[in-house]
């Protein structure tokens, strides 16, 4: 079982979003110390429930300051960002990392990014395979040429070239449609619990997915003296986030903003997943790895808003509850 951190670099009220990057990556040089096989960073843009707007440049400068632990993008937006530029940037951080980098990407949402970054609803609702297609091509071949809707150029040299093969998020049977046909690993989010994250996984192969495809699902960790503390302490500390974060997501046209009780989504996520005593976290991911197939998680730690709790987190994860997944 691999395990790793997620790291969304939420902002709390009234903290700076420049520090809280600084932080971040004091947050997986502690990840590397305890243990945690793999550091994994979001892209947001324009909001508080995430302020890292590159995941991309963060790895980059944690690779420069870890020597051992994965780093990966979970996700880099592809309908916000030009394939060939994206896996341009993934083979310079896969060489200067020695091989440590994973790249995630995603279609994102109809969200405003769309329109500042010039990408368009279109490339949205239409253009993510062509896009996809496009960066499997530029991560795997010394040349790539575009002649579709979207895309359209002459041939050119890949420079650096790498072999890499990068992660998609799913959240739709068209996402796993795609990642099935390319044989690509699923990321899986952590607003879905162990039956929905099995019945995508059975989708995938039913696709004709490979059977060892390395999918990675996301969730919430936190380990306290006891799994009733636990769940107290995020149900205090998440709506102060989550509010102010979910409600920062704006449309790129008239639809209507989706809305989630903030209430019901903290309780299901304090449910599902590891948080509580080292012994229910330990046994919460092990039963979700028996039910799902799936043996990579990456569990987001900052769910109290407090850097030194969350340093203390990462350190009270790798000290008491990796050691009860590994032994």
């Amino acid at each position: 079982m691999r395990i790793g951190i997620f790291l969304i670099v939420a902002q709390f009220p009234g903290q700076d979003p420049g520090r809280l990057l600084a932080e971040a990556v004091e947050l997986i040089v502690a990840a590397e110390r305890a243990g945690f096989d793999d550091a994994w960073i979001a892209e947001h843009h324009f909001m508080s429930y995430g302020v890292c707007p590159s995941a991309i440049t963060l790895a980059a400068v944690a690779a420069g300051r870890t020597t051992r632990i994965g780093l990966g993008t979970a996700v880099s937006v592809l309908s916000t960002h030009h394939p060939v530029a994206l896996a341009e940037q993934a083979a310079m951080l896969h060489h200067l990392s020695g091989g440590r980098f994973t790249l995630g990407v995603g279609r994102g949402g109809p969200w405003v990014d769309l329109e500042v970054f010039g990408t368009g609803a279109d490339r949205f609702e239409r253009g993510f395979g062509e896009s996809l297609d496009l960066l499997l091509t530029a991560l795997s071949a010394d040349r790539v040429a575009a002649d579709g809707e979207f895309f359209r150029f002459r041939e050119v040299r890949m420079v650096p070239a790498a072999r890499m093969r990068p992660v998609i998020a799913c959240t739709s049977e068209s996402s796993v449609g795609l990642a099935a046909e390319r044989g690509l690993p699923m990321l899986l989010g952590m607003h879905i619990g162990d039956a929905d994250k099995a019945a995508l996984v059975a989708d995938y192969a039913a696709r004709g997915g490979p059977g060892d495809a390395g999918h990675v699902a996301a969730g919430i960790g936190y380990v306290a003296d006891s799994t009733a503390e636990a769940a107290r302490e995020l149900k205090e500390s998440l709506p102060a986030w989550l509010g102010p974060g979910l409600a920062g997501y704006v449309p790129v046209d008239d639809r209507a903003r989706p809305s989630r009780s903030i209430p019901s989504y903290v309780d299901l996520l304090t449910r599902i997943h590891p948080v509580g005593s080292p012994e229910h976290c330990a046994r919460t991911l092990s039963r979700t790895a028996e039910r799902t197939g799936i043996g990579h998680f990456i569990l987001m730690v900052e769910g109290l808003g407090e850097h030194r709790r969350t340093l203390e987190n990462i350190r009270r994860f790798g000290a008491e509850v990796l050691p009860l997944l590994r032994g």
